[in-house]
């Protein structure tokens, strides 16, 4: 039987060693664009680019279509989707990812062969949440993409991709509130200084960037009695890499390809585990989504309760990946076990530390 007790003494009871400065030597920033306004209207603001940046961050994108302007929160949005679709890209060779954005998370993310395809399956997660997003490609926009995206239904506020075809910029240029921005080469390594900052009235709290690190087979452990499938894995770890990128709370639910439900921000964990059921089955009507069934469950912290695995079961969900680190650990995989779902921890077998994934933008 896998040890979970001592994974909750090594990783949640010892404080992590820091070596920053004194004095914060922060990087230099320049002013690259005049913003709409900030968060509300009638809030001045601007963005700076870190001067030594380089790579597919937002030191260097390109407007190429103006459209109404972007604002403070259309620059959160981008950022957050350039992630997403930045490291589906690096782990899934020849995919295409699409993730769109809406307040700083996902509401629906899907790879395929192409972006037209990619781009269905992270709409129709979620086409309510959807309406008015960030559209954010790790492939090229072709005509045939750009036709669906200025349509009226679909009201996109920005796009986002590496590259555009002519004929694609053309249709977008319809929409002549739409924003249309070229994202630099994303096969190159994204390079800035490594450290995330968040500004407090009177201080800053700096750490350094949280990479992830459960993204193949390898880094993973099984710890129920029924073993998953390898669908179920590959479920498994891209349901976790978008959970990465949500706001804690965050439970995602889907399949090895798409996103079927996302819950975000909420205080409790089974808040949002019960919101990403809701959302996949369609929210009592208001929305068509793919459903619960079948789909495998992603939590970027631990179960601090059974109640999780018992929704889970309820709703046809397969299995869960998450940390351990809970006081409930053993309950937790036995009610699991009982349900007949597959548990897959965060870990590399052998260690003691799991992947935790809070984000808190």
């Amino acid at each position: 039987m896998v040890e979970l007790d001592k994974e909750r003494r090594e990783q949640y009871t010892t404080k992590v060693k820091e070596d920053f400065p004194d004095s914060l030597p922060i990087p230099i920033f320049r002013k690259k664009m005049s913003l709409r306004y900030g968060q509300n209207p009638g809030n001045p603001s601007a963005f700076y680019e870190e001067k030594e940046a380089c790579g597919p961050n937002m030191s260097n994108f390109e407007v190429l279509q103006e459209g109404k302007g972007l604002g403070y929160i259309n620059l959160g949005d981008m950022d957050l989707g350039q992630k997403v679709v930045k490291t589906l890209h690096d782990n899934y060779p020849g995919k295409v990812a699409c993730c769109i954005i809406k307040h700083e998370t996902p509401s629906g993310v899907g790879i395929d062969t192409d972006s037209f395809k990619a781009f269905n399956k992270a709409w129709h997660c979620d086409s309510l949440s959807s309406f008015g997003g960030v559209h954010v490609f790790s492939g090229i926009i072709f005509d045939n993409l750009a036709y669906e995206l200025i349509k009226e239904e679909k009201n996109a506020e920005v796009i986002y991709a590496p590259q555009f075809t002519t004929n694609a910029l053309n249709v977008l240029m319809k929409r002549k509130s739409l924003r249309v921005v070229k994202m630099n080469d994303i096969n190159l390594s994204s390079i800035d200084n490594g450290l995330d900052y968040k500004r407090l009235d009177g201080g800053m709290l700096v750490e350094k960037r949280n990479y992830l690190r459960t993204l193949k087979t390898s880094d993973i452990e099984i710890v129920s009695h029924r073993i998953p499938s390898s669908d179920e894995i590959s479920s498994a770890i891209f349901t976790w890499i978008i959970a990465a990128f949500t706001r804690s709370n965050a439970v995602v639910i889907g399949t090895k390809d798409k996103t079927n439900g996302i819950g975000s921000g909420q205080r409790s964990r089974i808040d949002a585990a019960e919101q990403s059921i809701y959302f996949s089955n369609g929210r009592n009507g208001r929305s068509k989504g793919y459903g619960s069934q079948g789909t495998f469950m992603a939590s970027d912290a631990y179960m601090p309760h059974t109640d999780v695995v018992e929704l889970a079961a309820q709703n046809g969900v397969t299995g869960i990946i998450y940390p351990l680190g809970s006081i409930k650990d053993k309950e937790v995989i036995k009610l699991a076990d009982d349900k007949g779902l597959a548990m897959i921890i965060t870990r590399k077998p052998g260690t003691h530390e799991s992947e935790r994934a809070f984000l808190h933008r």
